[in-house]
């Protein structure tokens, strides 16, 4: 499960972290001091705690721009002024929490909340379809550990099998979203099956992908937000 904090006073931001670890220490925690920051950021939290007097956008305007490529964040306001609570309900706000409150209006609203996210269905990984040997074949890319180029074709290794048919990585790639990263021009890997890594090699529950050098440095940064959002340390 992963909480965002967006609000533009540090010592608000500190507070709520301060709350949050209290109550859910396992939780990823995200912080923004800007609607603009949240907005530019590739993150999808479950939970967003957010802030409506802001300078630049304000909390509602910045909720509103959110909604547009987020449908499932759960949004709680927190605001010193009731003004605001109608349109509140334009954006499908869970919550509009006035400032002053207490920690055991504060506790009871993300336990609502968080109870809310876990009993919304995820969507599913999507899954590919490929041709080989005259088949169709569904692999499900959940399943993928990884795969790799080799000999002018793309293997899937999956922890049950290996898949080989003629296809281009760019194009699978493009299909398999934020889940995968391709650590080398011929290897792409699912972060779900990592169990170590360094700047040459990245280790699999079933085998193993080469790392390129230029590729390092995101890797590690978008691997370390794929385990905030899973709610890994």
């Amino acid at each position: 499960m992963q909480i965002a904090v967006c609000d533009d006073e540090k010592e608000i931001r500190d507070l709520f972290t301060q709350k949050i670890r209290k109550l859910y220490p396992g939780a990823g925690l995200l912080l923004y001091e800007s609607g603009e920051e949240l907005l530019l950021s590739d993150e999808e939290p479950d939970i967003l705690l957010l802030d409506i007097q802001m300078p630049g956008k304000n909390g509602m305007e910045t909720a509103k721009e959110l909604r547009r490529k987020n449908k499932q964040v759960i949004i709680i306001f927190v605001t010193a002024l009731d003004d605001f609570v109608f349109e509140a309900f334009d954006v499908g706000a869970f919550h509009y929490l006035v400032k002053p409150f207490d920690d055991r209006k504060f506790a009871e609203v993300l336990h609502n909340a968080t109870e809310q996210s876990k009993n919304r269905k995820k969507p599913e990984m999507p899954s590919l379809l490929i041709n080989t040997g005259g088949k169709h074949i569904t692999v499900n890319l959940e399943d993928l550990v990884y795969a790799e180029v080799f000999d002018r074709k793309l293997i899937l290794h999956t922890m049950d099998a290996e898949i080989e048919y003629y296809g281009k990585m760019k194009e699978l790639e493009e299909k398999v979203g934020n889940e995968f990263f391709r650590t080398h021009r011929s290897y792409l890997v699912n972060f779900g099956f990592i169990r170590k890594y360094d700047a040459t090699t990245v280790y699999l529950e079933k085998g193993q992908a080469l790392m390129a050098k230029r590729k390092y440095q995101k890797f590690v940064e978008q691997y370390l937000r794929y385990n905030q959002r899973k709610g890994r340390k």
